[in-house]
């Protein structure tokens, strides 16, 4: 893929960085048969580190054609001084000026000089050639010439010359000197000052001066000219370097000829689909993507796509679809100048993509930002140069979008990428989406919004709510085989045939009659035909089987496979411990050894990524998972194995189904991909009707989720003024997937009814003021929010609690108890954790008798009593009653409180008997409730005092770690195992990380990969510049003047 040398011209301005310019190029199929193939600046040899005193230049001989450079500067020189008119000092300043504006820009790498733009290219022995091809016209006008711009080496011999001569001559000749400079530069810079061509050859340069000046008649000027050259020669680098900066210039002007090109909707669009070339060299870096797959480029070069359309595209899981959304966010971000969202489902791919994008944004000059969990700013910091990337989940999303709705800043966002659109129809975040898009769509017309999804079937209304294209493929880079299992024999899934299966094999393995008791499906037979060499997944119902399907395997495998990668995995083992701070599972520690582990809600953040980086790294080669899995972090396998057509007790979707088996098979490692389906006799009909089933449609939540769905959109319509009136909110609501499907999903009432009874239950509520009017429609009644309506959009709380929150805030205020943090614990529970939490009693009174006074005052005062914990710990009935919603929420707040004093989840999920990854959902859930109380609080004036009680609180949920590592846990990826070992190391600051060498870590660190080092460098750097910017920001807003100072008169 090499490319053309750059064709670069440099204009000689002090302090300004060279602008760069491209001579015209053949179209090439370097990137894509359309795109204009950009040339690249040429290799880079060693630098040289001649300190003699020889003459360095004595083999540059082919400046031009064969004539001699230096024997061109001689031959001016005895022509010059044969005209009795001509003043040679001016002469030689000229010529040498000219001759530096090229020189003392000389590269490895191809460049131009001055106004000339003479094309230079370094060869293997260092020999200026110039291309006459690579010529180019010189009609405009030359630029100033500075002094200023030239080599220390330079100033000196022109300083030298001026002594020299201000002996030996008047003033005066100095004057004339300067207008002999003036009127003589443009006949002396041009090309026929170093390019003998049959134009310019005899051209007589026309000088005038009244004398010579003393020095060139002891020395020649090709004499001073190779002097000169040679102090250039040896004078101390810039510390800048001029290689970085002729790259960065070459960046920034391919980023305006992108941008340049994108404008004219051009389906030509340069290098690398309107991007710079480095922009390629970045994926080859980063991913190790050489070349896209026919279907990207299909993709990126549709004609919606150029036009700015929105656009939803669906593949296979596995296809590449990311790395398209990736090219379309950078066009927005580098080439249009705007700002971009992309929505992600989990917080766990949030902070992968963050990791994974960091790097490009310090490379590319642009932010990334994190918004997920209790992280993100509201509304966004204003950027004035760098633009910002914001990958968010789907709730932070909603509130991003909201605060720039509110701000008037909308319009900044020029695109929004959703992956897994397909969860538009899956519940309360599936509405929450859908609110999202529909406002963004209503508000913004420049907005581009691109969906993408692996399991779509009713295209068609998300096309007409979305205003989009359509663009779907089968491709898969890896074929995949669909198989399943009944009893032990295996049939191919074919749906040409009748019943939908063909028979393929039997199972070749043999089972003695212990083993068949123990493994009836026969899941030993069908993972040993791939591990240890290849990698497998088992998908199974439920946690509890996860982990018994892992010892299962264990136990009847035979002992060789504990030596594959034995010193890795004792390696995994002793990480777990540490992160345990001396625990580890029994049953990872039993299945570890032999490459097996299971993977689901009840490990720990650190836990499980641990287990993931091991997965991908080969040191594991089996995991049994649950479907959560599927939906999660990529991580494909030779082999899926379903363990039985359920979640739960809840029998397979087809759009999970499709999830789980697109795991199967590996881009670059595997020739082909395999699923099995295991199946009892009874489920026979059931798992036909399932593999050869279109995908579910994708239907409306807005109904089904009445408090986060229909109540929620309309409150935030109102409150930020998209829609005031019943008449504008029903526009609106037709332009959602609501109103698309209207016919479907509202058969009893209409959709106006359902506004207006969602408009009059806010009004109750106290969240909306207004009246709706019935039959007048003329009279156009406006609705207004009130403050807690408003705090309650903006904090995002669910509008079925919002009013209890308030009521406990209001008593809170009443006397909120600070002797410890207790009591702000207990309001910021989250709610809806209430529901299936069962306390143990014994627990709860023994968590409670070691409260102090103060703290058991905190239980007294929010409604339960000490009297009825004890009742319920010894089994008494109890007559009073007592809300078992604050009881149980009291309990969580008791986990809490134990788990920020202690800091160890392990010891805490113990100390209740509950599984770890309960206590871990507990604590993300508490940080981000917190971080939305935080918000609502400061929406209502009264509530001040909470302010920056919560702001602290948030940041101790958000890490529940000793207060010297949150600096490091702030970095996308470290948790809190890797930030204790990062301290330990010497990397006890943001600084320290992001100026730490991945090489050096890689060595400190243990269990550290390569990459992973680098991507924690890359994710620090990115930090400290956000971090930077915004103080930069702050800095020149509070200087900048204001516009309205009111003036005398």
């Amino acid at each position: 893929m090499a490319e053309p040398g750059l064709a670069v011209r440099r204009k000689s301005r002090p302090g300004s960085v060279g602008k760069r310019s491209r001579a015209p190029v053949q179209p090439s199929a370097v990137c894509s048969p359309v795109a204009r193939k950009r040339a690249s600046s040429g290799g880079e040899g060693p630098p040289c580190s001649n300190d003699s005193e020889e003459d360095m230049f004595g083999d540059y001989d082919s400046f031009y054609g064969n004539d001699s450079l230096l024997a061109q500067v001689d031959d001016i020189e005895h022509k010059y001084l044969q005209d009795k008119n001509t003043d040679v000092r001016a002469a030689g300043e000229i010529v040498l000026g000219n001759f530096q504006s090229g020189s003392h820009h000389k590269k490895k790498d191809n460049f131009s000089t001055s106004e000339n733009v003479v094309i230079l290219k370094a060869d293997k022995e260092d020999a200026l050639q110039m291309n006459e091809n690579d010529l180019v016209d010189s009609s405009q006008e030359p630029t100033e010439f500075i002094l200023d711009d030239l080599p220390s080496s330079q100033l000196l011999y022109f300083e030298k010359m001026d002594e020299l001569s201000s002996a030996s001559r008047p003033s005066s000749v100095s004057e004339r000197r300067n207008k002999c400079v003036n009127s003589s530069s443009d006949k002396i810079r041009s090309p026929s000052s170093f390019c003998p061509d049959a134009e310019h050859r005899n051209r007589p340069a026309d000088f005038s001066s009244d004398s010579k000046c003393d020095l060139f008649k002891s020395e020649s000027l090709k004499d001073h000219l190779k002097s000169a050259m040679t102090g250039n020669a040896k004078a101390p680098t810039l510390q800048v370097s001029k290689t970085k900066q002729l790259k960065e210039a070459v960046l920034s002007e391919e980023i305006c000829v992108a941008r340049k090109t994108i404008e004219s909707s051009s389906v030509d669009i340069g290098p690398f689909y309107g991007l710079p070339s480095k922009v390629k060299d970045l994926f080859r870096q980063f991913r190790g993507i050489e070349m896209l797959y026919e279907w990207q480029h299909e993709c990126l070069m549709l004609e919606s796509l150029q036009q700015r359309k929105n656009l939803i595209y669906s593949l296979p899981t596995s296809g590449g679809k990311t790395l398209v959304a990736e090219i379309i966010i950078l066009q927005e971000l580098l080439c249009r100048q705007k700002d971009v969202l992309m929505i992600l489902p989990y917080v766990a791919i949030v902070q992968e993509k963050v990791r994974g994008l960091s790097s490009f944004g310090i490379e590319l000059g642009f932010l990334v930002e994190e918004y997920a969990g209790s992280k993100g700013r509201f509304p966004p910091i204003k950027r004035r140069i760098k633009k910002s990337l914001y990958i968010a989940t789907i709730e932070k999303g909603h509130a991003l979008v909201n605060s720039l709705i509110e701000t008037e800043r909308i319009d900044d966002l020029g695109l929004v990428a959703v992956d897994e659109l397909h969860m538009l129809g899956e519940g309360s975040r599936g509405a929450t989406l859908e609110i999202t898009l529909a406002k963004i769509l209503y508000t913004s017309k420049n907005t581009q919004i691109i969906g993408m999804s692996a399991t779509l079937n009713n295209a068609g209304d998300l096309q007409k709510f979305l205003q989009a294209e359509y663009y779907t493929s089968n491709f898969r880079p890896v074929e995949l085989k669909e198989y399943v299992k009944i009893r032990d024999t295996i049939y191919a899934v074919d749906s040409k045939t009748e019943n939908g299966f063909t028979f393929s094999r039997l199972l070749n393995f043999r089972y003695s009659s212990n083993l068949e008791k123990a493994d009836p499906d026969h899941i030993i037979a069908l993972v040993t035909e791939v591990i240890p060499k290849y990698s497998c997944l088992i998908f199974c119902p439920t946690k509890k089987n996860c982990e018994n399907v892992a010892l299962m395997v264990c136990k009847y495998l035979k002992k060789e496979f504990k030596a594959h990668r034995e010193k890795e995995k004792q390696d995994l083992v002793k990480n777990l411990k540490t992160i345990g701070n001396g625990s580890i599972c029994p049953v990872l520690k039993q299945t570890i050894p032999f490459g097996i582990a299971y993977h689901h809600s009840g490990l720990t953040n650190d836990e499980r990524k641990s287990i993931e980086e091991a997965y991908s790294a080969g040191v594991l080669c089996l995991l049994a998972c649950t479907a959560t899995l599927a939906a999660g972090v990529n991580l494909p396998a030779r082999r899926v194995i379903l363990r039985a057509p359920y979640v739960a007790n809840d029998f397979l979707k087809k759009n999970q189904y499709k999830q789980m088996i697109g795991r199967a098979g590996r881009a670059g490692i595997d020739s082909a991909g395999e699923s099995i389906l295991i199946v009892q006799e009874k489920d026979k009909h059931l798992v036909r009707d399932l593999v050869n089933s279109p995908l579910e449609n994708c239907y409306s939540n807005l109904l089904l989720e009445l408090t986060k769905g229909m109540q929620s959109l309309l409150l935030s319509l109102i409150g930020l003024k998209i829609a005031v009136t019943h008449e504008e909110v029903e526009d609106f609501m037709r332009s959602t997937l609501l109103g698309v499907q209207q016919q479907l999903l509202s058969k009893e009432k209409s959709l106006s009814e359902i506004i207006k009874d969602g408009l009059e239950n806010l009004i109750g509520k106290g969240l909306l003021e207004g009246r709706i009017s019935e039959k007048d429609h003329n009279s156009r009644c406006t609705l207004t929010v009130t403050p807690l309506g408003k705090a309650t959009y903006k904090g995002s709380i669910d509008l079925a609690y919002c009013n209890l929150l308030y009521r406990e805030l209001k008593k809170g205020l009443e006397g909120l108890i600070l002797e410890s943090n207790l009591h702000l614990l207990y309001l910021a529970t989250p709610y809806d954790m209430t529901s299936n939490c069962s306390p143990d009693w014994m627990i709860y009174l023994r968590q409670f008798n070691q409260l102090s006074a103060a703290e058991q005052k905190v239980a007294d005062v929010v409604g339960v009593p000490e009297s009825f914990i004890t009742k319920k710990a010894s089994g008494q009935a109890i007559r009073k009653n007592v809300d078992s919603a604050v009881v149980n929420r009291l309990y969580l707040s008791f986990v809490l409180y134990t788990l920020l004093k202690e800091t160890n989840i392990w010891n805490v999920s113990e100390k209740f008997n509950m599984s770890r990854g309960y206590v871990q959902n507990l604590l993300n859930s508490a940080a981000s409730f917190a971080s939305c109380v935080l918000h609502f609080c400061e929406e209502l004036e009264e509530f001040w005092v909470y302010k920056a009680l919560l702001t602290e609180l948030t940041k101790q949920l958000t890490y529940c770690v000793k207060t010297e590592l949150i600096p490091l846990m702030e970095v996308a990826g470290v948790l809190e195992a890797r930030a204790k070992q990062l301290y330990n190391a010497g990397y006890k600051t943001l600084a320290h990380l992001a100026n730490a060498n991945p090489e050096t870590l890689v060595k400190m660190i243990e269990h550290l990969s390569r990459r992973q080092a680098k991507q924690i460098v890359s994710s620090a750097k990115m930090l400290l510049s956000e971090k930077a910017e915004a103080l930069q920001e702050e800095v020149e807003e509070l200087l900048k003047v204001p516009t309205d100072i009111p003036e005398t008169h």
